[in-house]
């Protein structure tokens, strides 16, 4: 069985890969010539479907997407889908982040709660599709810290350990992150998704 992931990002191809044991074999967006997908959805859920029906569509396979972002509740939700392009649509990570600590500026702790969501869709070319989702609590920091990750990670603190996202190395934060609580439900799901396209 062939599953396409939309993506060409190879370290999340590297990881699914690793996750499905290799039993399944995956291509990405590399094998097909798809131009980039534009990502109308209001929500993390609308996107992730728009892209992974999209490229079932394009290639007559099953596809598998997945959509993520920061959310601060105390700013209504943003970033939220515009995290990548939060301060314009060629934003540079550093930019991001500066727009987020300036519109908290002086804005107490227990308001800065935060969380990264992902969620994964997967849509097969009968129809037939599921989705899952994993969220990371935290908060926002007062200033950058760290030099791992990218994204928001230099700003977004770790609920358990108090640590800065860009503080842990990548084993840690695969065991706590959106994208691996994600993938974990995405796993459960999965086999039970298969038997239903074989009835």
């Amino acid at each position: 069985m062939q599953l396409v992931l939309a993506t060409t990002n190879k370290g999340k191809i590297k990881e699914i890969s690793k996750l499905l044991n290799n039993k399944i074999e995956l291509l990405s967006l590399k094998d097909f010539n798809i131009p980039p997908i534009p990502e109308t959805g209001n929500t993390f859920e609308e996107n992730a479907y728009i892209k992974a029906k999209t490229v079932s569509e394009k290639t007559g396979l099953m596809a598998l997407a997945d959509d993520s972002g920061l959310v601060v509740p105390y700013l209504k939700g943003e970033p939220g889908v515009h995290s990548a392009r939060y301060s314009g649509p060629n934003a540079t990570d550093e930019q991001n982040n500066l727009k987020l600590l300036t519109k908290l500026q002086n804005v107490p702790k227990a308001q800065r709660k935060a969380f990264f969501v992902c969620v994964i869709a997967v849509w097969h070319p009968s129809g037939k599709h599921f989705h899952v989702q994993g969220n990371w609590p935290g908060y926002i920091a007062t200033e950058p810290k760290g030099h791992n990750g990218f994204g928001y990670d230099p700003i977004f603190i770790d609920e358990q350990t108090g640590l800065h996202a860009a503080e842990m190395s990548l084993e840690q934060k695969n065991q706590i992150s959106h994208r691996a609580l994600a993938l974990k439900a995405f796993l459960q799901k999965w086999p039970n998704f298969l038997q239903q396209l074989q009835l």
